[in-house]
């Protein structure tokens, strides 16, 4: 498969995610906690590699595409298990990394219902499928680490 195919699925795929996660919020009411808003900023900074290393052609561009991607995920795995064993368990997600982080960027001021963390993160476990919500991230961050590992070790 080339590089090209595999950074194109995976920017889809992580705005897809985003897209999932905006459904659950406004749709069916699932408020996110601060974990969840970072991971929706990793999720489109993975996509934002992934377009980089589309638009920046040659062999370094999507190497460094997918150092960037790998880099990423692998903060995004982190994040996903640090939600559903430290934080789902506290009863307030207040000034905490992922809040800090989501509040320097500026993003939950500027688009409050897409970067806006509304619960904590005990209100905010989900199961879809009888799976934690952070373990479908999770997994998805495993694919994209994956794909990004394809695209950096792929020649073009």
């Amino acid at each position: 498969m080339k590089s090209d195919t595999v950074l194109a699925g995976s920017a889809l795929l992580a705005v897809a995610a985003v897209g999932t996660a905006l459904v659950s919020q406004h749709v069916y009411d699932q408020q996110p906690c601060p974990w969840c808003v970072l991971q929706r900023l990793i999720f489109l900074a993975i996509a934002a590699a992934a377009l980089l290393g589309l638009v920046w052609r040659g062999r370094f561009g999507a190497r460094l595409a997918g150092v960037l991607m790998f880099l990423l995920a692998g903060s995004g795995i982190a994040t996903a298990l640090w939600q559903h064993f430290v934080a789902a368990s506290s009863a307030s997600c207040d000034l905490t990394l992922a809040d800090r982080i989501v509040a320097w960027t500026g993003l939950d001021g500027r688009w409050p219902e897409v970067f806006g963390a509304f619960a904590s993160c005990k209100d905010a476990a989900v199961n879809l499928l009888g799976v934690p919500y952070e373990f479908w991230s999770l997994a998805l961050f495993v694919l994209l680490a994956a794909g990004a590992l394809r695209v950096i070790a792929t020649k073009r």
